[in-house]
């Protein structure tokens, strides 16, 4: 049994860790409520925009845009987002997990390249053997981090948009973790180049009259570029919301099982008291009894 001394030393470290969890879980919770709103306000806008490209692609044929061309996809760019920092449960390992899958399984027979957005996910898979931000690809973009807005993520979506047009890459799959709630994130493999044809995708059921000015082609030719910046940027926000919420989750859990191990450290730490109070007792009418004799 271990002594007095190392049980309260152990109750003394369970508790100064229980304080930082329950701390971390608040700060995680304020920094939540401005991510949760940035995704909420900006998916209507997301959703709508792709609703009247939509629109508009059905009575054109937008395969001859560079952003369209469907090739076989020999070299496959997978944009993996994740945080800078840990202590967030499954939510880096997951995004890990699903590019893991899709290097061995759905493009086994292509070459892949891994443009990573946060930090972790570069540690993570440079730990496994899988390259990261190779050749012309940039390695610093755990800075988007630092301010996440649309106009630190733009110019990430265009790097990746001229390197297709380019032909570097034949695909662009972004994975990022969707934001559900605070406890529940999704992981989800998007593909964000070439632009899916308007039957593949969903649009609206009601076809609208809409005047356009100048013409369709030219606005498709302007929505086209935008849409794929502003779907960059959702994601963006999806992960930097998630990131808050399974923070927030893990947190809360920890500092559970913090207080509940302090619960069965103190227990065990009156025991073993009672248990020496008991001894020094005994020895002591022993030592009475041993007198009288």
């Amino acid at each position: 049994m271990a002594n007095l001394k190392e049980i309260r030393t152990r109750i003394s470290s369970v508790n100064s860790t229980m304080q930082i969890t329950s701390a971390m879980k608040m700060v995680s919770a304020s920094k939540l409520k401005r991510a949760q709103d940035a995704i909420t306000d900006m998916r209507p806008y997301a959703e709508k925009l792709q609703e009247i490209l939509g629109n508009l692609s059905e009575s054109l044929d937008t395969s001859d845009g560079v952003y369209s061309v469907q090739r076989e996809a020999n070299t496959v760019l997978l944009v993996a987002i994740t945080s800078n920092r840990g202590l967030c449960g499954g939510f880096n390992s997951n995004i890990v997990k699903e590019c893991q899958r899709l290097i061995k399984e759905e493009y086994a027979s292509s070459k892949v390249h891994v443009l990573t957005i946060g930090k972790k996910a570069k540690d993570l898979l440079k730990s496994k053997g899988i390259p990261t931000n190779e050749g012309e690809l940039p390695s610093d973009l755990e800075k988007v981090w630092d301010s996440v807005n649309f106009e630190t993520v733009a110019p990430v979506a265009q790097m990746i948009m001229d390197e297709f047009v380019a032909k570097n890459y034949d695909k662009v799959i972004v994975v990022y973790n969707k934001f559900k709630n605070a406890a529940v994130q999704e992981v989800v493999p998007e593909q964000m180049l070439p632009v899916l044809p308007p039957d593949e995708v969903e649009s609206s059921s009601a076809a609208n009259d809409y005047i356009f000015e100048p013409n369709k082609e030219e606005i498709v030719e302007d929505l086209i570029p935008k849409s794929l910046k502003i779907q960059l940027y959702k994601s963006v926000l999806d992960s930097h919301a998630s990131e808050h919420g399974a923070r927030m989750t893990a947190m809360h859990k920890a500092t559970d099982n913090a207080g509940e191990l302090k619960r069965e450290l103190t227990l065990h730490y009156n025991k073993a008291r009672q248990a020496a109070i008991t001894n020094e007792i005994l020895e002591i009418v022993g030592g009475a009894e041993a007198l009288k004799s």
